[in-house]
């Protein structure tokens, strides 16, 4: 995570601050993930039913991917010096474009779109040492045109009061 200056972090807003590295999506993963969400749907965990479909095999579930964001961005978010939490603040936009077969790699890129010093208190929390970042994630598959994913991911950053 590189750590930035407020100047820095607001001169970044609409420039790409980061992606990923490529990560493997295994049927080990997949299974996992359906074991942890309660999610055995065929299309993810059953290689003979899923061959027959039209993803012609096992696909991850979308939520793995949206959750992976926040591996994604260890190295991909711009982190405000002397922050001493980031927080998934929410989203506002996710789509899922495309699916990822297993065996296939993806990575994050993420774009700053905004960031907003909790000034004037607009903002749902009142402390003033507070920044509401907006980033705009795609998650790509390697050698895919179409994105596996595109969200809006807000997350807030505090700092310590001064």
């Amino acid at each position: 995570m590189q750590i930035v200056t407020e100047d820095i972090l607001f001169d970044n807003i609409g420039k790409e601050t980061g992606k990923s590295d490529w990560l493997l999506i295994d049927q080990e993963r997949i299974n996992n993930f359906a074991d942890t969400t309660i999610d055995h749907q065929f299309i993810h965990v059953d290689d003979a039913r899923a061959a027959k479909s039209l993803f012609g095999g096992t696909v991850a579930h979308g939520f793995l991917t949206l959750s992976l964001l926040s591996h994604f961005a260890q190295d991909s978010v711009l982190m405000l010096e002397g922050a001493v939490m980031g927080v998934n603040y929410g989203m506002n936009k996710v789509r899922f474009l495309n699916p990822v077969i297993c065996g296939q790699r993806i990575r994050g890129v993420f774009v700053l779109s905004n960031a907003v010093k909790n000034d004037s208190k607009k903002l749902l929390e009142t402390d003033p040492d507070q920044f509401l970042m907006t980033y705009n994630v795609k998650v790509e598959i390697e050698g895919e045109v179409v994105p596996a994913m595109i969200a809006e991911w807000l997350i807030m950053q505090m700092r310590a009061p001064t």
